[in-house]
């Protein structure tokens, strides 16, 4: 078990997959491990300009002659067996994204790099795995037996990674090595645009080494400020940054397994071991956890999150393990283990300073921490937007006089309660508020009479009691134009319902607000 925090320097492992389109069809096949021998050659395509060039394909296209780039046209001439899919860039990149999720269980700083390319910082975690080169061939290894193609490398700039990761494959730069590293690889690893590509290969600049050995200036004359800084970061002259894609927790803890765990008893277990390596971390910094995740890491290199939620700050292994038990036991979505997770981490993804109740023996301090860790178990088990609490608002209009907030981000507030309601009295504000004003008609029950028919909700009610009216007159202070007052009344039907009316004083239309349940 491990317990880390997130800080770190640059060393990048650039990874390629330079058959990611096919690799994802082949695994919707179920054919993980390669395809059958009398399988037709496998390519995709896509719309370039007015025609379908391949944009993918397999180890077996590969082999018979054909490459990315070129028309399909020419390419079914060649092999008219070939079996053509039309590409997905969208589910690439979405497959892209999960295999960046499975690359988190060696570094926190995971960057994609579209279309078919991740980047990994790993300063300050190669060590955890034996060094570079242990950890970059696990990396390689683990992934070619889930059924990928790739291809990697680690140096100490991303560029020159990503130019090493497609021409030496397994390499790993000593610190300050790039620029030898990179220097007799082709012009074309930079990963230009075909017309800039073109153009060095017409000078007779095809390697990187040779086009750094002509003078800045020159080089910024002809092909312009932007490419002399890609080649400056691929030399490791000038360094360029990768955002990680998911924000990078306070701290961490996570417990690996030599063999993968399926049974519940030792999840539960797992996590509550962690719980407890975490919080006392965050004991000894004096903070307290207001979001934690658990990712669950499966040996067939499927990832799981699951997150909670508190509304305070939180650092009692106790309430961890409860609050992730709620959450575990309401998922729609069962913790499915597969084969095992050979990987659990529990993550304080956001942390903040933990403030010490004072307490004497007059306070309801233990109420209160009770009723908040009922509110994030609840929250937990059915949503953080389900559990809501109303507080009052700085207005005498009806509808704006209170607000439902979820009850875990809840701030206390020096607005009270208006108190309308006298002893004995019935109330005079309904308990159910409409979201919408509902409109309705009165219609005199016999001429002369003070009975009334009013049509509401396509019935027709006769009103047997009213109460009013009481003017309510808006916030003139808040807007630019007049806004009419309203006149409400209280009214009861002849079943006994109470409702709220009003009636607009300048179109002297009559509206159901609310009733009282």
């Amino acid at each position: 078990m491990t317990v880390e925090l997130a800080a770190r320097s640059r060393r990048i492992v650039a990874l390629w997959f330079p058959r990611l389109s096919t690799d994802r069809l082949q695994r919707r096949w179920g054919r993980i491990a390669a395809p059958p021998p009398d399988a037709p050659p496998l390519v995709v395509a896509a719309k370039e300009g007015n025609a379908l060039t391949i944009a993918g394909l397999d180890r077996k296209a590969t082999a018979l002659g054909l490459s990315v780039g070129q028309p399909l046209a020419n390419a079914r001439a060649m092999v008219p067996s070939l079996k053509v899919m039309a590409a997905n860039a969208p589910a690439d990149l979405k497959l892209l994204g999960r295999i960046a999720d499975w690359c988190d269980r060696f570094t926190p700083f995971v960057a994609l790099d579209p279309p078919r390319g991740l980047l990994l910082d790993i300063a300050g975690a190669s060590h955890l795995f034996g060094g570079e080169q242990a950890m970059l061939d696990r990396i390689l290894a683990s992934l070619r037996v889930q059924g990928f193609a790739v291809r990697g490398a680690c140096a100490g700039s991303a560029l020159a990674a990503r130019a090493l990761a497609r021409h030496r494959d397994g390499s790993v730069i000593a610190p300050g090595g790039d620029a030898d590293a990179v220097a007799p690889l082709p012009i074309d690893s930079l990963n230009l645009d075909p017309v800039t590509a073109h153009a060095f290969r017409r000078a007779g600049l095809k390697t990187i080494g040779q086009a750094a050995s002509r003078k800045r200036p020159e080089l910024t004359a002809r092909f312009g400020a932007k490419l002399v800084y890609i080649l400056d970061t691929a030399l490791a002259r000038a360094e360029t940054a990768i955002s990680p894609r998911r924000p990078l927790p306070d701290y961490r803890a996570e417990r690996n397994f030599a063999e993968p765990v399926a049974t519940e008893e030792t999840i539960r277990a797992t996590l509550r071991g962690l719980a407890g390596s975490l919080c006392e971390i965050l004991e000894k910094r004096g903070e307290g956890a207001r979001r934690l995740e658990a990712v669950f890491f499966r040996a067939d290199g499927i990832v799981r999150r699951i997150a909670v939620e508190t509304g305070s700050a939180v650092r009692d292994p106790r309430i961890v393990e409860r609050l992730f038990r709620e959450k575990l036991d309401a998922l729609i979505d069962p913790l499915d283990p597969g084969f095992g997770f050979d990987l659990i981490r529990l993550e304080a993804v956001r942390a903040e300073r933990a403030r010490e109740e004072e307490t004497d023996f007059d306070s309801d301090a233990r109420a209160r921490r009770e009723i908040r860790f009922l509110v994030d178990r609840l929250a937990a088990r059915f949503g953080a937007d389900r559990i809501l609490a109303f507080q009052p608002g700085d207005t005498h209009i009806p509808e704006a006089a209170w607000a439902a907030v979820p009850a875990q981000y809840a701030q206390e507030t020096s607005l009270s309660w208006q108190k309308l309601r006298g002893p004995g009295e019935a109330p005079r504000r309904p308990l159910r508020l409409f979201s919408r004003p509902e409109p309705v008609s009165l219609l005199r029950a016999v001429p002369g009479s003070a009975a009334f028919h009013m049509r509401w909700r396509g019935t027709q009610r006769v009103l047997a009691h009213v109460e009013g009216p009481e003017r309510i007159a808006m916030e003139w202070w808040r807007h630019q134009d007049e806004v009419p007052a309203r006149d409400y009344w209280r009214v009861e039907d002849e079943t006994g319902r109470r409702l709220w009316l009003y009636r607009d004083t300048a179109t002297l239309q009559w509206a159901v607000h609310g009733a009282f349940l």
